[in-house]
């Protein structure tokens, strides 16, 4: 829910609407803030981080589309699988192996030569990004996202961006050491097909 007027945002995890509403937790977002949650809680999502930002809009991937600018948000998806570690932003885990060639939360995936692309945010399906609610998506651009294999995207070395902090304390695993990098990408099929759809 979003209160439009005082810029906060409301989440909820595991919410049932009916005569006694409940939830299995929620979090309250100020818009006008970057404040992060403390180290260590989760939000509706297991990496401590606010759902709304993250999701694609319609009227974004038309727009990125057809103008070619940038959609210039980290997109959050998910992954079946995850390292029981976060790297900042993510707040808090929800990994079941300390493997550290299992993403810990707030990995960070980009197609190659792109500064924008994808933010591990919860546990779910592997590679599953959401878009916020819109009767006009075309089925041929959701199956088109849905074709865009892992291979395509690069892990983000994100050790120098904590901002405060030294690079060194940025990542929160024990590993420590450069992600791997996981394929080459072909961004501009993915563009031209969506112009031609669109």
């Amino acid at each position: 829910m979003l209160d439009s007027s005082t810029c906060t945002l409301y989440e909820l995890y595991d919410a049932r609407f009916s005569s006694r509403p409940t939830a299995g937790s929620g979090a309250i977002w100020n818009l006008r803030s970057n404040a992060l949650r403390p180290a260590g809680w989760t939000s509706a999502d297991a990496a401590g981080l606010p759902i709304l930002p993250g999701l694609l809009n319609y009227g974004q991937v038309r727009r990125a589309a057809r103008t070619g600018t940038p959609i210039r948000h980290a997109i959050r998806f998910t992954a079946e699988r995850t390292r029981s570690a976060y790297i900042w932003p993510a707040r808090h885990e929800a990994g079941t192996s300390d493997n550290v060639n299992l993403p810990p939360m707030g990995a960070r995936f980009r197609l190659r030569l792109k500064h924008y692309g994808l933010i591990l945010a919860d546990n779910g399906s592997n590679w599953y990004f959401g878009g916020a609610a819109f009767p006009r998506w075309p089925d041929g651009l959701v199956e088109l996202l849905k074709r865009i294999p892992a291979r395509d995207f690069v892990a983000v070395n994100e050790s120098d961006v904590q901002p405060g902090h030294h690079p060194r304390d940025a990542v929160k695993n024990r590993a420590g050491r450069r992600p791997r990098r996981l394929g080459l990408a072909r961004p501009a099929l993915l563009r031209e097909v969506i112009v031609n759809r669109l």
